[in-house]
């Protein structure tokens, strides 16, 4: 039985990306911004609207040339398209970047690799923690990881004579995008790991033929208009933040996300998780045995060594900046995989996670009832538990028992995605602690009510990104102005772990009104 669902997978290329579609599609529909990264780029583009700007950004006033303009202009768009910030529209600008990942790397392996082991490479990166995360979330990370491996797969063509002309104007434009949806790491990866290649297969003749004077004059222009738009509408101070202080300032002595050399090698665990160990003990293999002989093969290493290596130098680290190389680890690793036997070790890489995730009921039952996480006392929650419990039993048995690596991998591929769909219906009752849209609402009720206009917060992260909702600035307040009584009137928001039983905050506010939203109260700070 087992074995004739699987072949079902199998028979149609188009059964698996519909089941990750509609694996995602409830996170996409239900779920709230977050405040940190989210509402800040929501309430950036409200403010470049507001200001009619368009090459230069401002967050509350502030000058913000953290970012290129590319997914700013996208929120822009969606807000004049649409009247107002909608999930979906948004969303779409990084799921579709991860199925077009997807698809590129599978016609870039077409010639080796068969149409089941593109499937297993498709479900292993669409079911990798960060890669599955980066497809939901609204970052412009995916993006920029689209154009990057569009770019390497154009490179790859023409080293193989079977570009179009048209091909090698798309290298260089390819490249500028990925610079002008994330910054230059864009171009650096790029240019790093075809120089590199091109050195060890003895090609640095070559060189020029990619990065000769049609990619450079087409880079340097692309660049000359965005630089020009930029000085003429912020002026030199923000041209040379955006160009020289975010460049080479996070990359020598970052001011943001410092961490040490080896901070990739501790957040590739998780990363990639959970193929992580499974992917390391396949290349150690292969690489021991000296079965990596295909340029494909190379190049792909190639990417993955330079992207590491070069994230490991810059001052600045984050784990998504690391996803350029995520679809090179996976289909290298399943190129490699073809090639060894099933040895224990092998086995044992995989079914050491599956295991994990088969005690995923046991886990969730001691975060609630242990843990006291009652906010995950959900039946959906518990339902999807049991089925990535059930899925990854599952993988094992395929694995250990009649040693069906491929099959095994799918079967928890399924799994994962299975549970992150019956779990997402959960989020209606989540959202108050993943975001503010529901506290705000009841903000902007009382508001009505009381005819108060302002909104303060204490002890809330990330408050003054509340005015995508609120639709006006929200000040952030000390504990020392509400113990004085030395607010104007107005919504007070502030977090219930505040509010600690005989405490001076909780006293001072006992006979203000108190509407709780959890996790936060509302209190109308009023004279009336």
């Amino acid at each position: 039985m087992v074995k004739k669902y699987i072949e079902i997978f199998y028979a149609n290329k188009y059964y698996f990306p519909l089941l990750v579609l509609l694996a995602c599609l409830p996170v996409i529909i239900l779920r709230d911004f977050t405040p940190a990264n989210e509402l800040r780029y929501l309430s950036i583009a409200d403010e470049a609207l507001r200001s009619g700007h368009f090459f230069t950004f401002m967050n509350h006033g502030t000058p913000y040339a953290d970012k290129p303009p590319l997914y700013f202009w996208i929120i822009m768009l969606g807000k004049i398209l649409l009247g107002k910030h909608s999930m979906w529209f948004l969303s779409l600008f990084s799921f579709i970047p991860a199925f077009v990942i997807i698809q590129v790397m599978n016609k870039w392996v077409s010639p080796i690799m068969s149409a089941q082991d593109r499937l297993l490479s498709g479900a292993m990166l669409m079911t990798s923690g960060l890669f599955l995360a980066l497809a939901l979330v609204l970052r412009m990370d995916m993006l920029m990881c689209m154009f990057i491996v569009l770019s390497l797969y154009i490179f790859y063509k023409i080293l193989k004579n079977r570009a179009t002309t048209f091909d090698t104007y798309l290298f260089p434009i390819y490249i500028f995008m990925a610079v002008f949806s994330k910054g230059p790491i864009g171009i650096i990866i790029p240019l790093l790991s075809t120089t590199v290649f091109l050195v060890l297969k003895k090609q640095k003749m070559k060189w020029s033929r990619f990065w000769g004077w049609k990619t450079w004059g087409i880079l340097l222009t692309l660049f000359a208009v965005w630089f020009l738009f930029v000085y003429l509408e912020g002026g030199g101070e923000y041209f040379n933040d955006l160009v020289f202080h975010q460049t080479f300032g996070r990359a020598i002595d970052s001011f943001h996300h410092k961490h040490a050399f080896y901070y990739y090698f501790i957040t590739y665990w998780y990363s990639l998780a959970p193929w992580s160990i499974f992917i390391v003990v396949v290349m150690s293999l292969t690489l021991v045995r000296k079965k990596m002989r295909t340029d494909l093969e190379l190049f792909f290493f190639v990417v993955i060594l330079v992207t590491l290596f070069t994230l490991s130098l810059i001052s600045s680290k984050l784990e998504v900046y690391l996803a350029p190389a995520f679809p090179f680890f996976v289909y290298l690793t399943v190129l490699f995989m073809r090639k060894l036997e099933v040895t224990k070790y092998l086995k044992w890489s995989l079914a050491f996670p599956a295991l994990l995730l088969s005690l995923s009921l046991l886990i969730l039952a001691y975060s609630v009832f242990f843990l006291k996480m009652e906010y995950l006392n959900s039946l959906f929650i518990w339902i999807a538990a049991v089925v990535l419990s059930v899925f990854s039993a599952l993988g094992n048995y395929l694995l250990l028992k009649r040693k069906a690596l491929q099959e095994s991998i799918l079967a928890i591929s399924v799994g994962l995605l299975l549970a992150v769909f019956i779990a997402a219906w959960a989020l209606p009752s989540l959202n108050g602690r993943l975001g503010y849209a529901d506290v705000c609402k009841v903000a902007l009720k009382l508001s009505k009510e009381k005819s108060i206009t302002k909104f303060n917060a204490l002890s809330v992260r990330h408050a003054a990104n509340m005015d995508v909702f609120l639709h006006t600035d929200v000040g952030e307040v000390t504990r020392t102005q509400v113990l004085e009584n030395k607010l104007p009137e107005s919504i007070l928001i502030l977090k219930n772990s505040a509010l600690k039983p005989a405490d001076s905050l909780s006293i001072c506010l006992q006979n203000r009104e108190r509407y709780v939203v959890e996790p936060y109260s509302l209190f109308v700070i009023s004279d009336k």
